[in-house]
């Protein structure tokens, strides 16, 4: 598989992550005993992305990929916005339901862009400064040192952005009591997917 493919399927897979974290990341479980959204299965994958691509393509094609994801991310936020103010056919009975699932989307995904926005420009400088200052080496430390700091920026920001206020007892400190068992799970799973990092290296810098 040619190299120009390798990245053009990783830049598939990023922007769809980014979609899909936002539009079905409503929906809250418990693992581990900490509520979460479902999104934290994919969050950590984004990271590994962009730091694969940083690793062997540099900082600018990874500051591509985010552009270009945030630039989708903002026209599925527009087009959201529209379809649930569009008023349904008399056909359609379940409009209710829809504005209920993706009107109640809308504000968790200007926080997730936020915080996109901040923590992945935060993570792709912070991986390419521990690249320049380990020579290349001890790449598990780079992107283990950089999607730590990134996924704390992302997790307060996207906290207190989408939920400040939503209800009385959300103040900061409610805030930072949910953020806090959230981030050490995405610590969790990025510490986790350090092997796939390696392998995605591997594969894309490898020819044919």
């Amino acid at each position: 598989m040619a190299n120009d493919t390798k990245l053009n399927i990783l830049f598939g897979l990023f922007v769809g992550l980014l979609i899909g974290m936002n539009l079905l990341g409503g929906k809250i479980v418990e693992l581990f005993g900490v509520s979460t959204s479902v999104a934290i299965f994919l969050v950590p994958f984004t990271f590994l992305i962009t730091d694969i691509v940083s690793e062997v393509k540099g900082e600018r094609v990874a500051r591509q990929f985010l552009l270009s994801g945030v630039i989708a991310l903002l026209m599925i936020l527009i087009f959201t916005g529209l379809f649930v103010i569009l008023a349904p056919h008399e056909r359609y009975p379940f409009n209710e339901e829809y504005r209920t699932i993706f009107g109640a989307s809308l504000r968790i995904m200007v926080a997730s862009i936020i915080a996109l926005v901040v923590s992945q420009f935060h993570d792709i400088w912070a991986f390419s400064f521990w690249k320049k200052k380990t020579q290349g080496r001890f790449l598990w430390l780079r992107n283990n040192a950089s999607t730590m700091v990134s996924q704390a920026i992302d997790t307060l920001l996207f906290m207190f952005i989408a939920f400040w206020h939503v209800a009385p007892q959300f103040d900061a400190l409610f805030i930072l009591q949910l953020a806090l068992p959230y981030y050490f799970l995405k610590i969790l799973f990025a510490g986790l997917d350090t092997p796939l990092v390696y392998l995605g290296v591997k594969m894309l810098k490898e020819r044919g």
